[in-house]
């Protein structure tokens, strides 16, 4: 059977080339610079090829959801370097006029980028978390939408206080981050009230970590390297380099939890995190992926969401009417997380509960009792009166 066409459909028609051409768009990137070391411990953690990128093609699908009723398009261009060429790629996106770069780096390089950048972009921090970012080496062109090491150290303590695990015995890894990592734990059980009873830190010589005899040495040497540790309720790693503390559940002396860096881990995401939502934001992600969510998958996705959500709100695909927008007291963006999502104004840095996982969610903090005059949130990571950030 044949359809009469009405006057309003045809007008519909007659209209959808200049919508078309009328279309606003809104261009960003994602950096990835690749660190060449060594491989994780687990073949289950190796980095795939699309790490990033395809939490930011999701975030674009989802954009553009929105966006096509705005008369907006979004596009996200995606560029893997080495820490050698980062520069020379970042250079090449500025030249293209590309305002909102993702960066998916470590601190260093990120710092590096942020600075070479400058006023022309507003970065993303997706993937570095070091406490210096956010604080002495803060940069006011920078968003951190990976937390923090403090947010990270913060999310555990407030869960191993309301357990009553308030004694920890802390191993630190030998390299910088670790480094940065174990500051963050010491100042979380200053803040929170436990007590470090025992530090040990764990030299990475190099060698071989995944050779046929691996298991077999770190069951011997493990015990022995935890030998008459001062009493402990809980083991806690800070091994941001993955060297050791995959080793340590069930190879420590004292039958003791381990948590930090391996056991009981926290995070920005998960792929078991069934909550608010997140069932059906992990299933769109795995049809369009193929494997489940990273965490550098999350923060790159929430980094493009938050130009998209500006871009929305604000009706504009001006870079710097999204950024200020942004940047603003008016500004959230929903996360699957239960809560919405803000910028804080002294660091930059986005706030977000930390969830704490082994293979299931076991918890997400901040913990109920911990309470704040302004955001629960801000009692992860630095709050106001404490950072040292001066844009």
């Amino acid at each position: 059977m044949h359809k009469t066409l009405t006057g309003a459909m045809i007008a519909a028609l007659l209209a959808a080339p200049a919508m078309a051409q009328d279309m606003t768009l809104i261009r960003a990137a994602v950096l990835r610079v690749d660190d060449p070391g060594l491989p994780p411990i687990s073949r289950l953690d190796l980095p795939t090829e699309d790490l990033g990128f395809a939490g930011a093609r999701l975030a674009i699908e989802d954009n553009d959801t929105t966006g096509r009723f705005m008369g907006q398009d979004f596009e996200a261009v995606e560029v893997a370097a080495s820490p050698d060429t980062a520069g020379a790629e970042l250079d090449k996106l500025l030249a293209e006029g590309i305002s909102f770069i993702v960066v998916l780096a470590d601190d260093p390089v990120t710092l590096a980028l942020a600075d070479q950048a400058g006023e022309r972009a507003m970065i993303f921090n997706a993937q570095a978390r070091g406490d210096n970012l956010r604080g002495a080496d803060c940069r006011a062109n920078v968003i951190h939408t990976a937390p923090s090491h403090q947010m990270m150290a913060d999310g555990l303590a407030q869960f191993l206080m309301w357990k009553r695990w308030s004694n920890w015995f802390l191993i630190s890894g030998s390299h910088p981050a670790d480094q940065d990592m174990a500051e963050a734990y010491r100042r979380a059980a200053t803040k929170f009230g436990a007590r470090i009873t025992e530090e040990r830190t764990f030299e990475d010589t190099g060698g071989a970590r995944r050779t046929d005899s691996g298991h077999v040495q770190v069951q011997a040497q493990m015990p022995v390297f935890t030998q008459r540790a001062a009493a402990h309720d809980i083991v806690i790693a800070a091994d941001e380099a993955d060297i050791f503390a995959a080793y340590l559940p069930y190879h420590t002396w004292d039958a003791r939890p381990v948590a930090g860096s391996a056991g009981l881990v926290p995070r920005s995401w998960h792929p078991a995190m069934e909550a608010w939502g997140a069932t059906q934001f992990q299933n769109r992600f795995e049809r369009l992926a193929g494997r489940n969510m990273r965490e550098v998958d999350y923060q790159t996705w929430l980094a493009l969401r938050m130009v998209g959500e500006a871009a929305t709100r604000t009706q504009s695909g001006d870079p710097a009417v999204l950024r200020d927008y942004i940047l603003s007291p008016d500004f959230d963006v929903a996360g699957f997380k239960g809560q919405k999502l803000t910028v804080r104004d002294w660091d930059h840095q986005v706030r977000q509960p930390i969830l704490l996982t082994t293979a299931i969610m076991a918890s997400v903090s901040p913990q109920d009792q911990y309470l704040h005059q302004t955001s629960a949130l801000d009692t992860l990571g630095t709050d106001r009166p404490e950072t040292t950030c001066q844009f």
